[in-house]
């Protein structure tokens, strides 16, 4: 029996849910390393995201393509962030090439250090500065790593002892110290999810709260491509994500 746009969307909200559970899992241990000590050495931090996010990268099939923990300067001394941040075994592409072994994020690169001049600003992480909420951004072509586009799933990462103690709050108010996420190839999402999208029979599009196309069974519809933002469709559940129903219908831009 076919599925309807709703039971789409009910796929794609446990697709999500499934990354945001995973950060969950990750995040308390950080904020654990980080409230033991009241300036956290970046060794310290990378051990500890590296035994967490290495083993999903390097998953058979992983949907993921990195991940890792994105530190404010207030926790690292001399810094002013500290990403701990892992990618995956990835496919060729302009900037690593094939890989078959995890990398670590180099931050040592010009293109990185330019990118990162006012990070607080990027929607990753002034979204959930913000909100104090989980958050999704994109699609976007991801120019650092991947040359490809991706969704980066984010949320804020808290500290109460370690600022208290050096100065920077009370001792016991909790302040977010940087993001924990994860980034998803719209690829690998697509893989997981398109045999649900063509069970239907009728296109459809998965589109962000702007209406930028994520991935589509409507081959006018292409990744990145916007759609009118205020068209109807069913919404993915604990996501900002939502399913348009023979979108080329509504027209596009």
């Amino acid at each position: 029996m076919p599925r309807s746009p709703h039971d789409v969307a009910i796929a794609v909200g446990e697709v999500f849910a499934g990354v945001f559970d995973q950060l969950v899992a990750w995040r308390a241990p950080v904020e654990q390393v980080i409230d033991a000590s009241p300036e956290t050495r970046p060794a310290e931090i990378d051990q500890v995201v590296a035994s967490l996010v290495l083993p999903r990268l390097t998953e058979p099939e992983p949907l993921l393509v990195g991940a890792g923990f994105i530190a404010d300067g207030e926790i690292v001394r001399g810094r002013d962030v500290h990403f701990a941040w892992w990618l995956g075994p990835l496919d060729a592409n302009p900037v690593l090439g094939s890989t078959t072994e995890p990398t670590r994020l180099d931050l040592t690169t010009r293109g990185y250090t330019e990118y990162l001049r006012d990070f607080r600003a990027l929607e990753w992480y002034r979204i959930p500065a913000t909100t104090r909420h989980a958050h999704v951004t994109g699609p976007y072509v991801d120019h650092l790593c991947t040359c490809d586009y991706i969704l980066t799933l984010t949320m804020p990462v808290h500290a109460t002892a370690a600022l208290g103690t050096a100065g920077h709050g009370e001792a016991g108010e909790p302040r977010m110290v940087g993001v924990i996420g994860a980034d998803v190839a719209v690829r690998r999402l697509e893989r997981a999810l398109l045999a649900a999208f063509l069970d239907v029979d009728v296109p459809l599009a998965l589109v962000n709260d702007e209406g930028r196309v994520v991935l589509s069974t409507e081959p006018t519809l292409q990744v990145g491509q916007l759609t009118p933002a205020d068209a109807a469709g069913e919404p993915c559940p604990g996501t900002p994500l939502r399913v348009l129903v023979d979108p080329a219908a509504s027209g596009s831009n």
